[in-house]
């Protein structure tokens, strides 16, 4: 990336949250102090710098030091699972202003659901003082894949009627900017980099919950794949590895990793066995109360869960493997049952330095990456450069 456009240098400020100064600006992008003026004048002009609120007469920074405008727009964000979603209103540097958990069943379909997502959207702005004109972009997660290039879900598992729905068309039709779309634990795997592992460029995050999914980061970025299908660890057929008469999987195959050692699993296998369960969260419950069936099941699925993780890290070596969903609560049972399979499987090279970790941001880790994604998008440096140039 160019550091001696507007938008190079703009994505220093952005870099930088305390802000900097010109001469800071010189420094970093190489520039001369006359052209970091213009640089910074026109990202001025364009409010997408402003002053900092604090002087040197007050005791803070320097006159001469500037932030990213916090209030140059607002983001949409809706990260949406199988029987819930969560929305939320971001400020332009991925503040949370507004947000709401919603029940919704995923199953209804595109239509029904985005309704709900666009109802919901239009609440928010309402109830925070701003417009449509103000929204910067847009922000959705779904559970299933999404092809990288058509933003559109392939063919998803639990998502009835969305195969090739075009997602974008329904925001366009109200809203003038970007939309993101991509498969939520993407999302969660990026809200887990930046915010709780900044330094750590390459994490593998799993989501064990209702399903099993994966979202990779290498060298800093979400890793899609050649068309948005890398590490669906939980489609991978295990065969005759686990026995015979492999279970039907939700995709429609056999034996899958979901299949064994999903939530959905574990409560089919509870009930029968005769446990009266509804849902992960009576799993859940269920293990903590030290139930033996309960118990025994999450560390089978533990150990299978781990063969697929290690297989990722004999692949991508990562530093961190951070766990999230539902049943990461059954910290001590599965925690203990991951981590010795994937150390039992991978190579010692690869897992010298590996840390297996539960997710810091729980369920909100979706909301907080999505809402980075989009602003990552609407702030991109030559985004940056055509708005100036479009208004020169």
């Amino acid at each position: 990336m160019s550091k001696d456009s507007p938008g190079g240098v703009f994505a220093l400020f952005r870099a930088h949250p305390a802000g900097l100064t010109k001469t800071e600006v010189a420094r970093l992008a190489g520039l001369s102090r006359t052209a970091v003026n213009q640089r910074i004048e026109a990202l001025l002009a364009h409010s997408l710098l402003v002053p900092s609120s604090q002087d040197a007469r007050t005791g803070g920074r320097p006159a001469d030091r500037f932030d990213v405008n916090r209030e140059r727009g607002v983001v949409l964000i809706a990260d949406t699972g199988a029987t819930g979603m969560r929305v939320a209103l971001a400020d332009a540097v991925a503040g949370i202003l507004a947000e709401r958990h919603v029940a919704i069943d995923i199953t209804d379909g595109p239509v029904t659901v985005l309704k709900r997502v666009t109802g919901q959207f239009g609440e928010l702005l309402a109830a925070t003082g701003h417009t449509r004109d103000e929204v910067l972009g847009i922000g959705l997660s779904v559970p299933g894949p999404v092809d990288a290039g058509s933003r559109r879900v392939v063919n998803p598992p639990i998502m009835t009627g969305w195969h090739d729905f075009d997602i974008v068309s329904v925001f366009g039709a109200a809203y003038d900017c970007p939309v993101v779309v991509d498969k939520d634990v993407n999302a969660m795997a990026f809200g887990e980099h930046r915010l709780t592992h900044p330094g750590t460029p390459n994490i593998v995050f799993v989501k064990i919950g209702t399903g099993i999914g994966t979202g990779l980061i290498v060298d800093g970025r979400i890793y899609r794949g050649s068309d948005g299908a890398a590490g669906d660890v939980g489609h991978i057929p295990l065969g005759a590895a686990v026995g015979t008469d492999p279970p039907v999987c939700r995709c429609g195959n056999t034996g899958c990793v979901e299949a064994y050692a999903g939530g959905w699993a574990m409560v089919r296998d509870l009930r029968e066995l005769g446990h009266r369960l509804e849902s992960v969260h009576d799993v859940v419950r269920e293990a903590h109360a030290g139930n033996p069936d309960t118990i025994r099941i999450v560390k089978r699925a533990a150990g299978i869960v781990g063969t697929a993780i290690g297989d990722i890290v004999n692949i991508l070596n990562p530093r961190k493997v951070v766990i999230g969903g539902q049943l990461a609560a059954i910290d001590d049972v599965l925690f203990a049952g991951v981590r010795e399979s994937v150390y039992g499987r991978s190579l010692p090279l690869a897992t010298r330095n590996l840390s297996i970790v539960p997710s810091e941001l729980g369920d909100r880790a979706g909301v907080h990456g999505l809402t980075r994604l989009v602003i990552d998008t609407v702030f991109a440096p030559d985004r940056i450069d055509d708005l100036i140039r479009s208004k020169a």
